[in-house]
């Protein structure tokens, strides 16, 4: 009885200290040389193209670690780009955008979950320093180049502008700018050490 004693105290010590932690979800962030943020929107019953020059994205993700993977985005709104000079000071004007109150846009996810075409994260979206709950499906896949591991993350997700604001007095009307715009994304992760 008494050898059974060391054995005893070690499954109890084993069973209090509970289930080892979950692993740690690799960190990846953006090559920005070789990704996009862009968006599609009706204009005059056309469909518009533009993409914003400077963003961050700050990525912890593992497949197989879910629970500890996270996306942080952040915009610089004032290098949005439509590909029209007077298009793009309307873009940035208080009526719209309003870059000189609000630079930034944020997302934010703190779950990503498994979906039958790839990945979902779900967040927080502020833009015009409005919040809101926004899904982004996402695919993710690894490769090694050059002996480094990098990731490649595409995606695209459908917003409806005047739910942040963007359109202020005659711009709420969708006449002529449509409500809903679509958000693509291709992007270029570096794998580093967390």
């Amino acid at each position: 009885m008494l050898r059974a004693v060391p054995a005893l105290i070690a499954t109890v010590s084993l069973l209090a200290a509970g289930a080892p932690a979950a692993a740690a979800a690799p960190h990846y962030t953006l090559d920005k040389s070789k990704s996009t943020l862009e968006f599609t929107f009706s204009q005059a019953g056309a469909q518009n193209k533009g993409h914003f020059g400077r963003f961050a994205v700050s990525f912890d993700f593992s497949a197989e670690e879910l629970a500890a993977s996270h996306l942080e985005v952040q915009v610089d709104t004032t290098s949005v780009d439509s590909g029209d000079k007077d298009r793009d000071d309307t873009l940035k004007s208080a009526e719209l955008f309003s870059v000189q109150k609000f630079p930034q846009a944020h997302f934010s996810a703190t779950q990503i979950v498994k979906t039958a075409s790839g990945f979902e994260a779900q967040g927080k979206l502020t833009i015009r320093d409005v919040t809101r709950d926004t899904r982004v499906p996402f695919t993710f896949r690894t490769a090694t180049e050059q002996g480094a591991s990098v990731g490649y993350m595409t995606g695209k997700v459908a917003i409806k502008r005047l739910d942040f604001g963007v359109g202020q007095g005659e711009w709420k009307d969708t006449d002529q700018v449509g409500n809903d715009v679509v958000v693509s994304f291709a992007l270029r992760l570096t794998s580093a050490a967390h």
